[in-house]
C-alpha cells in the first residue's frame, strides 16, 4: 500500500552580519559567556552563534579572558 506524501515549502533566510574589526589594535579580552551573549543578541540560530564565535576566536579579533582564556577552540564547542 502506497503512502501519500506532501511537500511543505520552508523559507530559509540566510543572514550575513558584517562586523568591522581591526587587527591594528590589541583585541579587548572578554569572557566566553560575554562573547556568546553578545553574538546571540544579533544571531538567528545556535549554529550561527557557534560559527561566528569560532570565526572571531580563530581570526584573532577576540581574545578570551577568564576560565577559558587558554582553552583551545576545539575544546570549547564539544
Amino acid at each position: 500500500m502506497a503512502r501519500a506524501s506532501t511537500a511543505v515549502p520552508i523559507d530559509h533566510h540566510l543572514a550575513i552580519h558584517q562586523i568591522e574589526t581591526s587587527l591594528e589594535e590589541e583585541p579587548q579580552p572578554v569572557t566566553l559567556f560575554e562573547l556568546i551573549d553578545a553574538v546571540n543578541e544579533v544571531s538567528e540560530s545556535k549554529r550561527e552563534v557557534v560559527a561566528t564565535v569560532s570565526y572571531m576566536l580563530n581570526s584573532g579579533h577576540v581574545r578570551l579572558a577568564g576560565n577559558f582564556r587558554d582553552t583551545p577552540i576545539t575544546k570549547l564547542f564539544n
